[in-house]
């Protein structure tokens, strides 16, 4: 069962939505003690980065959070919050990936936020299991992850090459947004659902 961490910055009806679709169940993570009712968290986020990190530190979830064995997938700005700081804000976040939340450079001549569907090249992962490379997922950002081989799932090139996904052992997260993504997105989640700590 999936655990959603409500915390005030998630777009959760679109992510509800999509699990009620797929018939996975799921419920809401409001203290830390919700974490133990579910095998699986997602950590959904839109907005600001800086505002959902102390958003996320006033539910006293932070720490519990950090220290999960079981799988965790951040989507968007819940992926954000699981880097070491972001410049959004100039806010430290989680610090799970020792990575970088950098604002894309508007002299690239792209527009900003990078918005829409784009093509993601990834690496064989449980998170794509059954997904074709180069599928398109769908994006809503001005702020990217820096690139890092090290933790790197997947990639996507938008004036600068960024982490579209990456990974780091119990914890996965995604830039762009599976349950808006139709078909590939939610056999993401689906997927997701049957990782196994």
């Amino acid at each position: 069962m999936i655990g959603i961490v409500n915390y005030g910055a998630g777009n959760i009806f679109s992510l509800t939505s999509a699990l009620q679709r797929l018939q996975l169940a799921y419920g809401m993570v409001d203290t830390e003690a919700d974490l133990d009712k579910y095998s699986h968290i997602i950590i959904p986020g839109v907005g600001h980065a800086g505002t959902a990190m102390k958003k996320l530190e006033q539910t006293g979830l932070v720490e519990p959070l950090k220290k999960l064995q079981k799988p965790v997938l951040g989507i968007c700005v819940g992926m954000q919050l699981l880097t070491r700081h972001s410049e959004e804000g100039d806010a430290d976040m989680m610090n799970i990936f020792p990575l970088e939340t950098k604002l894309f450079d508007k002299e690239k001549n792209i527009k900003i936020p990078h918005m829409g569907w784009n093509n993601v090249n990834f690496k064989n992962n449980l998170l794509f299991e059954g997904v074709e490379n180069q599928t398109q997922f769908y994006f809503v950002h001005s702020y990217f992850i820096e690139y890092n081989p090290i933790f790197d799932i997947a990639t996507v090139d938008y004036g600068v090459q960024f982490s579209a996904a990456i990974q780091k052992d119990n914890f996965y997260a995604v830039q762009f947004h599976p349950e808006k993504s139709g078909a590939a997105g939610e056999r993401l989640l689906k997927n997701f659902s049957t990782i196994t700590p």
